[in-house]
């Protein structure tokens, strides 16, 4: 007996929270491992308990200026892309990083978005461990929040630690 009822098929279902959560474990994953190569470098310091030269204090202020060749480690850095993306809308970038030190050394490039009034609205880290000097990389600085209409990437910080 039919009641003429139509058996109507459950929406599918949308991706978006798998994307979302896969990204956030992303990020985790990229901030603990930044974690680690600071934990390790910071390890190397002076056996006096104090940071040594260039090292950062718990405050997050260096405990000597940046050494000439630290200081233009920032010209090592371009972004090469700035984009939204168009599934998460959060932004991201590709950031070229050439070792201009005479030795080998790992980055970390701190990436700021701005939206059209120059107003920070997300930051991302991108890094790079053991680049030989005079090698080119590439990697990815993942901001994690929207930015809403225009929007530019700039390079807000870099720290190149020279490999021992």
């Amino acid at each position: 007996m039919s009641y003429g009822y139509a058996q109507q098929q459950p929406p599918g279902k949308s991706r978006t929270g798998l994307i979302v959560s896969l990204s956030v474990v992303g990020g985790v994953v990229v901030l603990l491992a930044v974690g680690v190569l600071i934990a390790l470098l910071s390890g190397r310091g002076s056996s006096s308990g104090g940071p040594g030269p260039g090292e950062v204090r718990a405050s997050g202020v260096p405990s000597e200026a940046p050494s000439a060749g630290e200081a233009d480690a920032k010209g090592d850095v371009r972004i090469t892309r700035c984009r939204v993306d168009p599934l998460t809308e959060w932004p991201d970038a590709d950031v070229e990083i050439v070792n201009g030190a005479d030795d080998r050394a790992s980055y970390i490039v701190s990436v700021e978005f701005l939206d059209g009034d120059g107003t920070r609205r997300a930051s991302g880290l991108a890094t790079v461990t053991d680049l030989e000097a005079g090698r080119k990389a590439v990697e990815n600085a993942q901001g994690l929040g929207e930015v809403p209409g225009k929007m530019t990437c700039e390079v807000a910080e870099v720290t190149r630690i020279p490999a021992r």
